[in-house]
């Protein structure tokens, strides 16, 4: 494919943002900066005070991940909550290689929490220490336990959603994908934000966003690399690692798929939405115009971000209820 310049726009709210991250020096990715890309914001304690200012608490189970080994998973909900209700297992962003399961946890509130579900964070572990198929397998044995201990989790079994942003809507992809194919959980509904599908460098976006806006292409060679090493764009991927790969999507839940025009998992996300139409699947999809990666959680407060929500909000509601309204105190 012919290297190119031609790109959307971005958003005029939203250019002003990169703007300011691109005078901080150039977004690079490297072995040596994944430590500090791993790592939270704030401490534990810190982000166990927050939820609790807004009603949520948090506890953490360890539960058998791929062949056995152990992995945790945050389980958050509201304080005091009681009887059953539908479950959001939840799987982070950061390219396969980075992010932490308590990042952004705050990304939720305005479409999901006020549902009074409970949501589940797998501490799936990261490549290049823990390769494909270590992740979406890691992914798939969380949501297994959480299935199976329905009862305990106060959760019902038949109304677990799995939804990720990036590297974790790619992995939510697989995750269903493997559920699908061994008969495992039966999803509600999958929620795919911007997902990283795809590693085979083959689409106009990719080459578009190279060197500019967030998550660009170089950064998406080096976290599929240290996912899938040598075999990254040859045949020998699976199409859980990779479910653009997928051939049939037949038999997948209700899903909600969005990414931005202005950023490198554009084509791919569209592309995953056709499939999935073309096997039969009930599927929204938004692309939203002058959108980078991540902006949502980057720039809540632009007129496009709001909108954005907004649109998972309602497509939330209409998949759990509209929720109750706040009390005044």
């Amino acid at each position: 494919m012919p290297e190119t310049t031609t790109r959307p726009p971005f958003d005029p709210e939203l250019a002003a943002f990169l703007a300011a991250i691109a005078a901080r020096g150039p977004l690079t990715i490297d072995a040596a900066a994944l430590p500090r890309m791993r790592a939270l914001e704030v401490t534990e304690q810190q982000l166990d005070d927050r939820l609790r200012s807004r009603g949520y608490e948090r506890r953490s189970i360890t539960v058998p991940g791929h062949l056995g080994d152990p992995i945790d998973l945050a389980v958050i909900e509201r304080t005091g909550r009681t009887g059953t209700t539908a479950a959001v297992y939840a799987i982070h962003g950061g390219g396969m290689v980075m992010g932490h399961h308590l990042g952004n946890l705050d990304s939720y509130d305005d479409w999901l929490l006020d549902h009074d579900v409970v949501l589940i964070s797998v501490d799936y572990r990261l490549a290049p220490e823990h390769p494909d198929p270590y992740p979406v397998e890691d992914c798939y044995a969380g949501l297994v336990w959480v299935a199976e201990h329905a009862d305990e989790l106060g959760i019902d079994p038949e109304r677990i959603v799995v939804a990720g942003q990036s590297a974790g809507g790619g992995l939510a992809a697989g995750t269903a994908l493997l559920a699908r194919d061994r008969q495992g959980p039966e999803l509600l509904a999958q929620v795919l934000v911007s997902p990283m599908l795809d590693d085979r460098d083959a689409t106009v976006s990719t080459h578009q966003f190279d060197g500019v806006g967030i998550a660009d292409r170089q950064m998406m060679h080096f976290s599929w690399g240290a996912y899938l090493g040598d075999r990254r764009g040859t045949a020998d991927v699976s199409r859980y690692a990779a479910p653009a790969r997928a051939e049939d999507l037949s038999g997948l839940p209700p899903t909600y798929i969005d990414c931005g025009s202005a950023e490198v998992f554009r084509d791919e996300t569209v592309a995953y939405a056709g499939a999935l139409w073309a096997s039969g699947v009930d599927a929204e999809l938004h692309v939203w115009p002058g959108a980078f990666h991540g902006f949502t959680s980057m720039v809540p407060r632009a007129t496009v971000s709001r909108t954005a929500t907004a649109a998972l909000a309602r497509w939330t509601d209409r998949l759990l209820g509209a929720p109750e309204p706040a009390v005044e105190r």
